[in-house]
């Protein structure tokens, strides 16, 4: 059975989460499977096994029919680095949410800004997935993403006074630190375990 079926877990050849039929045969994208199989149980509006059975057999037949080329995403998934993340983004998206309500019902008047951040990480899942995880925070949003310099220009409500942006600054390395040790690659682990770039090198403007 191992011969005929290898896993990628056993083989350094093969994708991440793939699985190969025969000694020359091809190579199955697994979270593509399993995605197809899905929408073929949503498809029938029923979930039962012989559906999940059903959608496995017809995901790897049309998988064996129409191939796609094998490629490396870059994408890893370290367990305890996926927990640390969550939890991260569950306590700040609470505090975040507090700050925020605090400030609305003030009623006070706060300075906002746009502010560069240089990332550590290079690779486009890495900085799409910092994008994203930034994103849900309250109180702050990326405006854009600068891939030829690996920068996010992140919008920040509370901008008063300097303390507040570089807490910002921060904020973002350490969500891209959490990022990469979640779902990066060992290269990209080892880059963002460096120091991150200067504060003189980024610097936040007023919001117009």
């Amino acid at each position: 059975m191992s011969r005929f079926l290898r896993f990628s877990y056993r083989n350094a050849d093969l994708p991440p989460f793939s699985c190969k039929i025969g000694r020359r045969g091809r190579v199955l994208d697994l979270p593509l499977i399993a995605w197809l199989t899905l929408i073929w149980v949503l498809l029938w509006s029923t979930f039962n096994l012989a559906n999940i059975i059903t959608g496995v057999i017809v995901a790897t037949a049309v998988c064996l029919a129409f191939p796609l080329p094998p490629v490396d995403l870059g994408l890893r998934l370290h367990p305890w680095g996926i927990i640390r993340l969550a939890g991260y983004l569950l306590y700040d998206m609470y505090t975040s949410g507090v700050k925020v309500t605090r400030q609305i019902f003030t009623g006070l008047p706060h300075q906002a800004a746009v502010m560069g951040v240089p990332l550590r990480c290079r690779s486009d899942l890495m900085l799409a997935a910092v994008a994203v995880a930034v994103s849900n925070l309250p109180g702050g949003s990326v405006i854009e993403v600068r891939r030829a310099t690996a920068t996010v220009f992140v919008h920040v409500l509370d901008a008063d006074r300097p303390e507040e942006l570089e807490a910002a600054r921060r904020q973002v390395w350490r969500l891209e630190e959490l990022t990469v040790r979640a779902f990066g690659t060992p290269d990209e682990i080892a880059r963002v375990a460096e120091p991150p770039p200067p504060p003189q090198l980024t610097a936040g403007r007023p919001a117009p």
